[in-house]
């Protein structure tokens, strides 16, 4: 019953700031109306005491909800400790599996991690915020999981392959996507749409749908121009590692057509990291990653 600013206003500022609403509140008033105590909850209150009081009690009350409340902050901070650490699991889960379709490949696995390195950069480069950055980070290496549905004899074939196998090969977009499956977690909705679309191609040109433009997701259209570059970089059984100016050339050629146009400047900005990453997660580690 305060002029200016009541209880009541009180308790609802306290309820609206970050800082505060956390703490216990309790109404200690003459007010013993059931209306003005119902209001009192439901601004927030945890108890509501009417007047004349017993300080006891009112000592009593205060112990009871300050334990509450620890007990409470004791609950959230496990239950976010336990959700991090799922999160962790689960990341790590994808990343093994896009590396067990790299290890058939006869690679060592460190491509989907320069991969997923690379399409950070690059989605934080394009304005994409940090949240869903890692998610590009942590969904792009699953981009070629569903070579582990194809043949061997298609997949580590040293030669080049006949346009039936090539068609065979090319089905591994499709099969990625279904193996991930349709989520609406967005790690994994993710991962599945960077499994389909990243050899599409900017001009319409590429594989499974031909889609062309924006019509690509953006994750797509990253993930192609870190794939390539990382592949033309990397020592593959059947080529030597293109110098990396050689493979810059190559990638500016093919704006327009094969990558977004406006990837090329974002990517050229950032090559000096792009680079730091291909070197910091050399194939000659591979060995740390088992």
């Amino acid at each position: 019953m305060m002029p200016g600013m009541d209880g009541y206003e009180v308790c609802r500022q306290l309820k609206s700031d970050p800082r505060t609403k956390n703490i216990p509140v309790i109404f200690v008033t003459a007010l013993g109306d059931i209306e003005d105590e119902a209001l009192g909850f439901k601004i927030g209150a945890v108890d509501y005491i009417t007047k004349p009081v017993s300080p006891p009690i009112v000592l009593s009350r205060v112990r009871t909800h300050l334990s509450l409340y620890e007990q409470n902050k004791n609950l959230e901070e496990m239950v976010a400790k336990r959700t991090v650490e799922l999160q962790h699991s689960r990341f790590e889960i994808i990343r093994r599996l896009g590396m067990a379709a790299e290890f058939r490949d006869n690679e060592t696995g460190r491509h989907v991690l320069r991969i997923g390195f690379m399409a950070k950069i690059l989605a934080l480069a394009m304005g994409v915020e940090e949240r869903e950055a890692d998610i590009f980070l942590n969904a792009s290496p699953m981009h070629d999981v569903g070579k582990i549905a194809i043949a061997d004899s298609i997949l580590l074939k040293p030669g080049l392959l006949s346009p039936e196998e090539r068609k065979i090969m090319e089905e591994h977009a499709m099969l990625g996507a279904k193996l991930i499956g349709q989520h609406h977690d967005d790690l994994l909705a993710v991962a599945a749409t960077a499994a389909l679309t990243h050899h599409e191609k900017w001009d319409g040109s590429g594989y499974p749908q031909g889609l062309k433009g924006t019509d690509i997701p953006l994750i797509g259209r990253i993930t192609a121009i870190a794939d390539v570059f990382d592949a033309l970089t990397s020592t593959r059984p059947y080529k030597e590692a293109w110098p990396i100016e050689k493979a810059v050339n190559l990638i500016k050629q093919e704006s327009g057509k094969h990558f977004d146009p406006e990837l090329i400047p974002v990517f050229m900005d950032n090559l000096d990291k792009i680079v730091e990453v291909i070197n910091q997660n050399s194939d000659d580690e591979a060995v740390d990653m088992l």
